[in-house]
């Protein structure tokens, strides 16, 4: 297995890539998006029997808010965070000095300085930062959750530990969530669709340039810059690998240098324009030429994905899918893959539908408008490489509509 580190070479944009037709922005209701997602939310509490939440994570501030600033940093410190009502106003709580930032955002009543605790930020005032925090929630529990009770996302212990001894309880805010944003409306498929197409592009750069003597850390750039340079955001992970690193699977992206004929495989895991979730997988071979080891992989996973995909209707229970799911060979049971099918939408979502060794008979059922994801791992236990696949569905009344379309590889 060779190594090298060497700079990225330059990627040249080709015609086809110029002229790929994306969704603009003026196709978006941006109103109606927003204003669905906090409805969204609202009802989600008053469903669960609560007054409010506070929101930490940086996607569930987006997801109700629509407001974003620094969602990488925020989310290993607490320095920013919203507090949705029921009935009263929405507060922003925002990072030093960015009030600035939101202004133009007419779902969000009220924007204040957020009030930090954390010891990076305060050192040795951190308890006495906690304290004022804490003052603040119960101001907030005396007009608007006079329950006392709140829901919240992300918190640390002496955080929770003081709201508890104040009288406030905490309950978690991530069912709470994950409910509200499973069903997709109009606008956040358009949302969804322009993240998809960027990723394609990006996918599809990749396949171009792609060749023995790079890094898997220069393929993998490509993907990254063409997602910065159409509006996107991040990518979750770095799960790409080649030859013998594709098995077992997870590895991510190193300098290893990618040899002719070897798979290529990656996933990409891409938070795009509008910050919506693009998530798919592809393997490609280098030089584009499969072995009869490499098409009987592929063909494999293929096999998988299209069996998941002819069985899932609107109503189907979790369940009843696992019961029915393409059965994955013993031989390769042991490298299989964390699930079958996710949720997608901000990032991966509710639900996350497991083998039935792994705890696959968890409630639920498919719903029309639902966003998810096929998944297929196909690696033998000792193998030598493995190819990963993943494709991303609309649920529809009768079955599922492709929302991937960066074609599979013919072999």
């Amino acid at each position: 297995m060779k190594f090298k580190r060497k700079i990225a070479p330059e990627i040249k944009s080709s015609p086809k890539f110029i002229t790929k037709k994306r969704l603009r922005e003026d196709e978006i209701n941006f109103s109606k998006l927003r204003s669905y997602r906090l409805d969204r939310v609202k009802k989600e509490l008053e469903k669960n029997n609560l007054e409010a939440c506070i929101l930490f994570d940086p996607v569930n501030v987006r997801y109700a808010l629509d407001t974003v600033n620094m969602s990488v940093y925020n989310m290993h410190n607490l320095t920013r965070y919203c507090f949705v009502p029921v009935d009263g106003p929405t507060i922003l709580y925002e990072y030093f000095n960015c009030e600035i930032l939101s202004k133009h955002l007419n779902l969000i009543d009220e924007i204040r300085p957020a009030i930090t605790w954390d010891y990076f930020s305060n050192g040795d005032q951190a308890n006495a930062q906690l304290k004022k925090w804490v003052n603040e929630i119960e101001d907030l529990s005396k007009n608007y959750f006079k329950s006392k009770k709140v829901a919240i996302d992300v918190l640390n212990g002496p955080a929770v530990t003081a709201l508890n001894n104040s009288g406030i309880q905490v309950v978690d805010a991530k069912l709470i969530l994950e409910q509200a944003r499973v069903i997709k409306s109009a606008e956040e498929l358009k949302c969804m669709k322009a993240a998809l197409e960027v990723a394609e592009i990006g996918v599809a750069k990749m396949r171009e340039e792609m060749k023995a003597g790079m890094t898997e850390d220069e393929l993998w750039s490509i993907l990254h810059k063409t997602n910065i340079e159409h509006g996107g955001e991040w990518i979750e992970c770095r799960i790409l690998s080649s030859g013998e690193r594709t098995n077992p699977w997870m590895q991510e992206s190193s300098n290893k240098v990618i040899q002719n004929g070897e798979i290529v495989s990656f996933d990409t895991d891409m938070v795009g324009p509008y910050g919506y979730c693009a998530d798919i997988s592809r393997a490609f071979v280098v030089g584009h030429k499969f072995n009869d080891e490499q098409k009987k992989l592929y063909s494999m996973a293929m096999d998988q994905i299209d069996h998941n995909f002819r069985l899932i209707k609107s109503g189907m229970t979790f369940k009843e899918f696992v019961k029915k799911s393409w059965v994955l060979p013993e031989e390769y049971y042991g490298n299989r893959y964390s699930c079958m099918v996710h949720g997608i939408g901000l990032c991966d979502e509710w639900p996350q539908i497991k083998y039935p060794t792994d705890g696959g008979e968890q409630g639920g059922s498919f719903e029309k408008n639902m966003t998810i994801t096929l998944e297929s791992y196909i690696g033998k236990v000792g193998g030598k490489e493995g190819v990963k696949l993943e494709q991303q569905y609309l649920v529809g009344q009768n079955g599922l509509e492709l929302m991937s379309h960066h074609p599979l590889e013919k072999i």
